[in-house]
């Protein structure tokens, strides 16, 4: 049976129909939970940079005006990735006995939360947070800090010197793993950094030419380990009075 030219013209103009996932997505409430993982996972996929109020709401099949009713700005996102990130640390019951330990443990999930997300210690340096998840944290990491014997003011700076070296070690590390992904010449191998030092004139720089396997040593988080015990020792001869 011939089809009406008119139907045909219809049917050439109209919408295709959006898959049963794609409807029962677009039926799913903008909430600033779904907000929250929606950024995490670009951050997850495509690294920190391209995280933008656009790139959010992509994720979620609206757009970017459609976020404006459950966040303030990308400021706030940034706030909400770091509060979610900082919920899932396990925090102990601070122990006297065990306090030293118990620091460098969180120190360490932090860090293995922001390298799952490249590049996204960027938000926590770029804030001063009073959301509920990351206060959190601190009040831990203080509490802990204070059952050590830690002087009030010198637990409070301390916090803050090691959530900085936490932030930057992993920021360190994420533009690294960028830069090799890109095949930046930049980045060079331990082999290669050793050959240029070594290379160095004797006169002008004899420590670095002696000592180039030194400055060059390291495998997996051994820097950080060192770098995070270096601060709390010293944490604990200042407790001493030394």
């Amino acid at each position: 049976m011939p089809v009406d030219p008119k139907q045909r013209r219809a049917a050439r103009h109209a919408q295709p129909a959006a898959s049963s996932a794609q409807q029962t997505r677009r039926k799913e409430p903008i909430t600033v939970d779904r907000i929250t993982d929606a950024a995490l996972e670009v951050v997850a996929t495509q690294g920190y940079d391209a995280l933008t109020m656009r790139s959010v709401a992509g994720v979620l099949d609206t757009g970017p005006a459609s976020l404006y009713a459950h966040v303030v700005n990308k400021a706030d996102i940034d706030e909400l990735i770091i509060g979610r990130l900082c919920a899932q640390l396990v925090l102990p019951e601070p122990d006297p006995a065990s306090w030293r330990a118990q620091i460098l443990d969180v120190c360490a999930q932090t860090r293995d939360q922001y390298l799952r997300y490249p590049g996204i210690s960027r938000a926590a340096l770029a804030m001063v947070s009073t959301n509920l998840d990351v206060m959190r944290v601190s009040e831990g990491m203080l509490a802990i800090l204070l059952a050590g014997g830690i002087e009030p003011q010198t637990a409070a700076w301390s916090i803050d010197a090691l959530s900085l070296y936490v932030a930057a070690y992993t920021l360190e590390i994420s533009l690294v793993t960028q830069r090799q992904r890109q095949q930046d010449e930049w980045v060079v191998s331990r082999d290669e950094l050793i050959s240029r030092f070594t290379a160095l004139p004797a006169d002008q720089f004899p420590q670095t030419k002696r000592y180039a396997a030194e400055l060059t040593s390291g495998t997996g988080h051994e820097r950080f380990d060192f770098t995070l015990g270096l601060i709390v020792d010293n944490l604990t001869e200042r407790r001493s009075g030394r």
